[in-house]
């Protein structure tokens, strides 16, 4: 009879504890989950120090390009698609700006070092927008620069023929302030008018 008479009270026991339990798991839940504090100041994390040779063999750094903005693509020259049509864009949009152009600097970075040396690349970035520069560098160099702008890219072997083979990598552009600073993104196939009409917004926020 005990038993039965308490049989109420440990119920709502274990009820009270069931509660207190689920509060606890969700209070932790809650600090595992918080926004980093570095995301939380509005700066994102991208960009940042690099040391490269650029298309006429120079050695460049971050610094080269102080007071500029620098719009950046990550790529290869044998890049039978997207490179070529996001260099294209690119160009169209700096055309559109006119003398404000001569505020960004377009900026190539391959990322396969191993076919696309300073001449090559000179020869490549001929074909766009005057004010292109293009980068290489050492395997070390790209990796570093890659993973300061938090570019993904990975080497695709062919097979049949070694030499042909390809590279997977991120397809954004980066439009970085005169200060180095990240300013924003446009995706793959961002049309040239927008990626232009933004641009001139921070040219605008800028001075």
């Amino acid at each position: 009879m005990a038993v039965s008479d308490n049989l109420p009270q440990r119920r709502t026991l274990l009820l009270a504890a069931l509660i207190l339990a689920l509060a606890v798991a969700l209070g932790v839940a809650s600090l595992t989950y918080r926004v980093p504090s570095t995301a939380g100041s509005g700066v994102a994390l991208v960009g940042g120090p690099f040391r490269m040779l650029n298309h006429k063999g120079e050695t460049v750094t971050e610094k080269s390009f102080a007071g500029q903005f620098m719009l950046v693509f990550f790529g290869f020259t044998y890049c039978p698609d997207v490179c070529p049509t996001e260099l294209q864009v690119m160009t169209a949009a700096l055309e559109q700006l006119g003398p404000d152009a001569d505020k960004v600097t377009p900026i190539f970075v391959t990322v396969d070092p191993e076919r696309d040396t300073p001449d090559v690349m000179a020869q490549y970035i001929a074909n766009f927008h005057p004010r292109f520069v293009g980068l290489t560098g050492s395997d070390a160099d790209i990796a570093g620069m890659a993973k300061a702008y938090r570019v993904f890219y990975q080497k695709v072997d062919n097979p049949k023929r070694p030499a042909d083979y390809t590279m997977d990598h991120t397809s954004i552009m980066y439009l970085m302030g005169p200060d180095g600073q990240f300013r924003t993104h446009f995706a793959y196939q961002t049309d040239p008018q927008k990626l232009a009409d933004e641009i001139k917004k921070q040219l605008k926020i800028n001075n």
